[in-house]
């Protein structure tokens, strides 16, 4: 069985899957490796949680998703076009195998005073006039969300940058968007360490942010 690795618009929007040769190709996804160890993250996230967050929840999307798709047409469709086209279960496992890669790869060892740089640096001042006005508005949409789902960070069809909500999976791309950056308010990703004290944990994901991750992914 030979990895295989798939690549949207840009190097970042990637997940991994295999072909397994039976009269046709059959897509496999597999778990995304994360690209730093498992306690890179602490305190803002713990091992604990990176334990169950990505080696628990976001593999049993993997395995679910699977399994459904087998002798479907979404067999052989890329992961994006799968999230903008199915419903049900299958959008469902998808759409939290896609919102799960970008969350996990957009991230870097805790960093005092983390700002933006480069492009994402530029868009967000001329927008939203500055990065703390930004951070503020992206936190409050984060922290008043109701229920489970993640807000995102996005460019729209016209080249704007847009803070949306997307509840349970759902994801920016399903309104043509270009999603960029986003934060995980499902309880699990939080819970171990922060209990329910979800602006908290917002907060906090501020500091480990990889910014040159989101500038390539513009």
């Amino acid at each position: 069985m030979k990895n295989v690795g798939f690549r949207f618009r840009n190097p970042t929007f990637f997940y991994i899957c295999s072909h397994e040769q039976q009269n046709h190709n059959i897509m496999k996804y597999e778990l995304i490796k994360l690209p730093y160890e498992a306690n890179a993250l602490e305190p803002v996230i713990s091992k604990e949680t990176l334990g169950f967050h990505h080696g628990k929840h976001l593999n049993a999307y993997v395995n679910n998703l699977n399994g459904l798709i087998e002798g479907t047409k979404y067999e052989e469709m890329p992961l994006e076009e799968i999230v903008k086209t199915a419903d049900g279960g299958v959008f469902n496992n998808a759409g939290q195998i896609l919102n799960h890669n970008l969350y996990f790869t957009q991230f870097r060892a805790p960093k005092a005073d983390n700002k933006p740089t480069g492009v994402i640096a530029q868009w967000i001042d001329q927008q939203f006039s500055s990065f703390e006005a930004f951070k503020e508005e992206f936190t409050k949409k984060g922290a008043t969300l109701f229920g489970s789902g993640w807000v995102w960070l996005s460019v729209d069809k016209d080249g704007k940058l847009q803070i949306t909500q997307e509840t349970n999976a759902g994801n920016p791309v399903q309104r043509g968007f270009r999603p960029l950056l986003t934060f995980d308010v499902w309880e699990h990703a939080y819970y171990i360490d922060y209990q329910n004290r979800r602006p908290d944990h917002l907060n906090a994901l501020w500091q480990i942010i990889n910014w040159d991750v989101v500038n390539e992914r513009l």
